[in-house]
């Protein structure tokens, strides 16, 4: 069914169980965004698309909260972004960092300098979005220290993407990989360990000790 007959069949059924609830209807970090309420445009859903979506997110979060593991400062949980549509993680070096100047549509720019207010290093999945228009998994830092996109990675799929300010790894590639955890484990960590030095983090304290060697 099309969204906006979604979206009035979702309120219709919270309002007979008793539930007044205001959810704002405009689609975030969503370029020509049409409100739920006035979407009849989007009315396809794909049920074999969708479990598979959901397997490869099983998948990566599986691998993504053992990368997780490995940090011991303030990290996020591996969790999903609704408007981007991202399974992420992020690491933060405990320093301050200046605000953001981009804009992202439909978000306003507080949230985003609520987001950014620390140095990060974050990673993720998406299906296809974000400027990438393919299955990826992605990692950026910010703010990215000079050098971070020169960076050489031991996994030849991978690669800096100047447009986006991201190193990308292909869906694809993993997946046709002989080991997919090795694989995506170490781009992960490679990439992280490379923004963590360039920008002088303080490892010792933020890391566990078997994997600073990286």
């Amino acid at each position: 069914m099309a969204v906006a007959d979604f979206y009035a069949e979702f309120m219709q059924r919270l309002r007979r169980l008793g539930i007044d609830v205001h959810i704002w209807t405009m689609p975030s970090e969503i370029e020509n965004a049409i409100p739920f309420d006035r979407d009849y445009t989007h009315a396809q859903y794909d049920a074999a698309y969708a479990r598979n979506f959901w397997l490869t997110l099983l998948q990566a979060n599986r691998v993504m909260n053992e990368f997780r593991a490995r940090f011991i400062g303030k990290v996020s949980p591996v969790h999903f972004f609704w408007g981007s549509f991202d399974l992420a993680v992020t690491r933060f070096s405990g320093r301050t960092a200046p605000p953001p100047k981009g804009v992202t549509p439909n978000v306003a720019n507080w949230v985003m300098a609520e987001a950014y207010s620390h140095e990060v290093s974050s990673c993720g999945f998406w299906p296809g979005n974000g400027g990438y228009s393919r299955a990826a998994f992605y990692v950026y830092a910010y703010p990215e220290p000079a050098g971070y996109g020169d960076s050489r990675l031991s996994a030849a799929e991978a690669y800096y993407d100047k447009d986006l300010g991201q190193f990308i790894l292909p869906y694809d590639a993993v997946r046709q990989a002989r080991d997919p955890d090795i694989l995506l484990l170490g781009f992960l960590q490679e990439t992280y360990a490379r923004a963590a030095d360039l920008a002088k983090w303080d490892r010792k304290a933020l890391e566990r000790a078997s994997h600073l060697v990286w």
